[in-house]
């Protein structure tokens, strides 16, 4: 783990002394923008002699950003949301392809140059149910609910340091963090069993909380003409408990523009967070869609 972090924070350095030269400085006033993209996919097979399962997904995704910028002072807001489902011959249940849910509002108060004093909040949830999938005695398939909004959901907030060269390269840096992690007690329960170590939240409880270190960063580079990329790295540590352990958030946004309203999307993003799972979580979703950009 502390390699990995050893080598996120190297290229985060690297990156940031490379675009210093490159990056313009906020325009004053509100700048709002993003983009909406659908992806679709379907298979249908017959008689296919290799093999193949009939199958159909879609998934919608917005990226919204509304900044402000005047004087000595900037205020930074951005919504991520996404939501797909995929339905395949050989299952009676739709399954989720991709869910989330994530409110970031950053404001800064100029110190000196390009450093700011701020103060950030951060809200991660998902829009519906989650489920663990399972087999009966019969071999049939069935589900239990696991998750569903705001179970769990995370608030995190803080004051800090930004440092701001533009809205597109960024990070901010914040000792005093406090976490809320919510959750709902009825989903502890899974096969009549107790989960007792449910999203870190104590038997009984509903809430835990946490006060530790978060850094956070973002940049989004050009890397040739209608092919953009966006960063977004968020790392956390807490002081009450195994403060060595360092929960890591973060997402890739590659868009390349085939014209104003298609393109291909990808998305990967990792999450390291030993309270929700002891290992790297992963997602990837790629495909070509409509993408509206406004």
């Amino acid at each position: 783990m502390k390699k990995v972090m050893l080598s996120i924070a190297f290229i985060c350095f690297c990156v940031i002394s490379y675009a210093q030269d490159n990056a313009t400085s906020p325009k004053e006033g509100w700048k709002t923008g993003g983009n909406v993209s659908f992806l679709f996919n379907q298979s249908s097979f017959s008689n296919w002699t290799t093999g193949g399962e009939n199958n159909i997904s879609a998934t919608l995704g917005i990226n919204y950003d509304f900044n402000y910028s005047k004087e000595n002072v900037t205020w930074d807001n951005k919504i991520i949301a996404s939501y797909g489902l995929t339905k395949t011959a050989n299952s009676e249940f739709e399954k989720k392809t991709d869910d989330r849910f994530e409110f970031n509002s950053l404001y800064g108060k100029k110190a000196s140059g390009n450093w700011y004093y701020s103060a950030f909040l951060n809200l991660k949830t998902q829009f519906s149910k989650g489920y663990k999938y399972s087999k009966d005695s019969f071999g049939k398939e069935i589900r239990d609910e696991y998750t569903n909004l705001l179970s769990p959901g995370y608030l995190t907030f803080g004051p800090g340091m930004l440092w701001k060269k533009s809205d597109n390269l960024k990070f901010n840096l914040a000792p005093l963090t406090s976490k809320i992690t919510f959750i709902d007690k009825k989903l502890r329960t899974i096969n009549g069993i107790m989960d007792d170590k449910y999203f870190g939240v104590d038997p009984g409880k509903s809430i835990r909380y946490e006060l530790g270190f978060n850094a956070s960063g973002y940049y989004k580079l050009n890397l040739m003409e209608n092919v953009s990329m966006e960063n977004i790295l968020s790392l956390y540590t807490n002081y009450l408990e195994e403060a060595k352990n360092v929960d890591l958030d973060y997402t890739m946004n590659l868009v390349m523009t085939i014209n104003k309203y298609l393109s291909a999307n990808l998305t990967f993003q990792t999450v390291y967070d030993d309270n929700a799972h002891r290992g790297f979580q992963t997602r990837e979703v790629f495909g070509i869609g409509v993408n509206y950009g406004f």
